[in-house]
């Protein structure tokens, strides 16, 4: 089921997040690291209809735009740019929330041809989140300069979502994208995103974790990722699901889960 349609979420993205959204109208993050073309991908789909803001309460740029393919109508978010979303400055905060509380149709993670191993950090960690994730591979034409061929079936074998080549600034690909994020938000795709298997140590108190964090959040987060912030010690995550679940959830009930 996707969020498009719900007046729920329209709400949630207009009180928390000061973004307002027509009926039917789809909702995709785009996020990546910074320099990898991420503007441009921004650009190249949404065109000239687009607008800029900050996010509530924070002084990090809110980029928007919007765009039709097959009658559906997009509303694409530019997020703050960042290497990871554990929330360790205000730019990681706004990706991280938005992505688990904004709930998009969609997550398109861009990333760089030409240093793909460390961009696909960032891919790893949204795919823990949410399993309606693309995955873009841009600049595949400065990869090709420096001669370096990537096998995009395989790639899309290992991650489990799918996984889009494009060239935006020369407008490859765009189509092949617009086609998966149409088939993401419409519910046509289902991903099975790779997850990430730590140490056993790590993988055990994850499971002594779940069935407790899965009765306190029900189906609102991924209830894996969750434990992972409280092995973690997050206390800014957990302050965050206290102020956007719309539920009475104070800070002690979820720590003392972790004890």
């Amino acid at each position: 089921m996707t969020n498009a349609n719900t007046e729920e979420h329209h709400k949630l993205l207009r009180e928390h997040f000061g973004i307002t959204t027509t009926p039917g109208q789809f909702t995709v993050a785009l996020a990546g690291n910074p320099n990898v073309g991420k503007s441009t991908v921004f650009n190249a789909l949404t065109g000239l209809h687009q607008h800029t803001g900050n996010w509530p309460g924070k002084t990090v740029d809110n980029a928007q735009g919007n765009f039709t393919y097959l009658d559906r109508s997009f509303l694409m978010v530019d997020l703050p740019g960042t290497y990871s979303i554990l929330a360790h400055t205000v730019e990681e905060q706004v990706a991280r929330d938005f992505i688990c509380f904004g709930k998009p149709d969609a997550t398109l993670v861009v990333l760089d041809a030409t240093c793909l191993e460390r961009n696909l950090n960032l891919a790893l960690q949204v795919m823990e989140i949410t399993p309606r994730v693309i995955v873009c591979v841009n600049l595949m034409d400065e990869a090709e300069k420096k001669d370096i061929n990537i096998n995009i079936s395989f790639l899309q074998k290992e991650l489990g979502v799918p996984v889009v080549p494009t060239a935006a600034r020369n407008g490859k690909g765009l189509d092949d994208l617009r086609q998966k994020l149409y088939e993401m938000s419409t519910g046509l795709c289902i991903a099975a995103p790779r997850q990430i298997n730590y140490s056993l140590e790590v993988e055990n108190a994850i499971q002594q974790l779940l069935p407790k964090v899965s009765r306190l959040i029900g189906p609102n987060l991924n209830p894996r990722w969750v434990a992972l912030r409280l092995l973690d010690g997050d206390q800014a995550f957990i302050r965050s699901i206290t102020h956007f679940l719309d539920f009475d959830l104070n800070l002690t009930s979820l720590q003392e889960v972790a004890v």
